[in-house]
């Protein structure tokens, strides 16, 4: 009897009849896996997100992101890496080194940079002002967070969810509420995976089939522009080095993803001298990131932090601040087309979003159902990339003003 005990006691049912609620986490990690593999949003987070949540779930495996407060040994003492790793295992040795100092957001968006083209904005930089007004879920949710009972840092964490980039809400919530990590990047990824969802949705609610049939091709024939860039090369070369240095003096705080970014983006567009550069920063450094990023993400997703009402407010105000934002580049295509007389088609500004070049392509299969030869692709991208930079800048005055 006493091996038969102490074989129970070595399984996990015992914890499981204590506490019931890792089973429910399990379903939610579950659910992430079926949307990354059956369906393939976004599989490259949702799967590494989704099976972190499994591990961080299993009873009696200790692998979930214990609070910060676990590690504080007393007035400014805090457990080293090695040994919160002795005491809390691997995920949380990752989880302290990687998430927790800012280091992965960045070097994500430095492959994001190596793998972008600002090719299309560069040359209708016109259209990249509705990157821009695409931020309006972003502020418009912050008010209301605020409003309903979120601390203004949890209320900026919420908000940037509306800009629909994953390591931008990271980011932001590393710095002002670390404790809402988990679901704030599952609500932040689970709306990227459903862009051709939502994209569709506001665009049917707000944009009739006349504007929808505009075309920009013939616009562009109709009214060509005076002004084209004669050495793109040099263009694109120059712009990232100019772009950081400007922005870094407006919103300092915005330089780390930004200026990552933008060098990705720099050795990419050099060419040949620093290909190896851009094919490191764009594969296997972006590749390692994004695993530790997803599962580490994952695995602070524990039935303490996942089960309270917080997070219901989180799924739901992302929701709208993503609405919102496709909204307010829409709302401000509508207002230009009032006063202007070469046309835009309002799906540009429906793509103001950081979520590249997924937006891009939804709107570009929009467009082709009311129009098969309605190709808006090259200039959604103008205004989709603008929303990259956009969203970074905007996570920045968040830093700024409420961190």
């Amino acid at each position: 009897m006493e091996i038969l005990r102490k074989l129970y006691e070595m399984t996990a049912f015992g914890n499981l009849l204590d506490n019931p609620a890792p089973l429910l986490m399990l379903a939610v990690g579950a659910v992430l896996l079926y949307l990354g593999i059956k369906k393939q949003y976004e599989p490259l987070l949702l799967i590494p997100i989704g099976f972190g949540v499994i591990l961080a779930n299993l009873p009696g495996a200790g692998m979930g992101i214990v609070p910060g407060d676990f590690i504080e040994l007393g007035e400014h003492r805090y457990m080293n890496l090695f040994e919160i790793a002795h005491e809390y295992g691997i995920m949380n040795f990752l989880y302290y080194t990687l998430i927790k100092t800012g280091i992965l957001p960045p070097i994500i968006f430095m492959g994001v940079g190596a793998l972008t083209d600002f090719g299309p904005m560069l040359r209708n930089l016109r259209l990249s002002l509705f990157g821009a007004a695409a931020q309006l879920g972003i502020f418009t949710i912050l008010l209301i967070a605020i409003a309903v009972g979120f601390a203004p840092s949890e209320a900026g964490s919420l908000a940037i969810i509306g800009g629909a980039d994953g390591p931008t809400a990271i980011y932001t919530t590393i710095i002002l509420a670390p404790h809402l990590l988990g679901p704030i990047a599952i609500a932040a990824y689970s709306y990227m995976a459903l862009v051709p969802v939502i994209i569709p949705f506001v665009v049917k609610l707000t944009c009739s089939s006349k504007e929808l049939k505009i075309n920009m091709k013939e616009q562009d024939k109709l009214y060509p522009s005076k002004n084209e860039i004669k050495n793109i090369k040099a263009v694109k070369i120059a712009f990232p080095i100019i772009l950081g240095i400007v922005i870094a003096f407006f919103v300092p705080t915005s330089v780390p993803l930004l200026g990552m970014l933008l060098f990705g983006n720099l050795v990419k567009e050099v060419g040949a001298s620093t290909l190896r550069l851009s094919d490191a920063a764009s594969g296997p450094i972006m590749n390692a990131a994004t695993i530790f990023l997803g599962l580490t993400v994952g695995a602070t997703m524990t039935s303490d932090v996942f089960l309270d009402l917080k997070t219901i407010g989180i799924i739901v105000g992302g929701f709208f601040a993503f609405a919102i934002s496709v909204f307010g580049g829409i709302f401000l295509v509508k207002g230009y087309n009032l006063f202007a007389t070469k046309k835009i088609n309002p799906l540009i500004g429906a793509t103001g979003l950081s979520a590249v070049p997924m937006a891009s392509r939804v709107a570009n299969e929009i467009a082709l159902k009311y129009d098969t030869k309605n190709h808006v692709l090259q200039y959604c991208m103008a205004s989709n990339i603008s929303g990259v930079i956009g969203s970074a800048v905007a996570a920045g005055v968040l830093i700024s003003f409420l961190g």
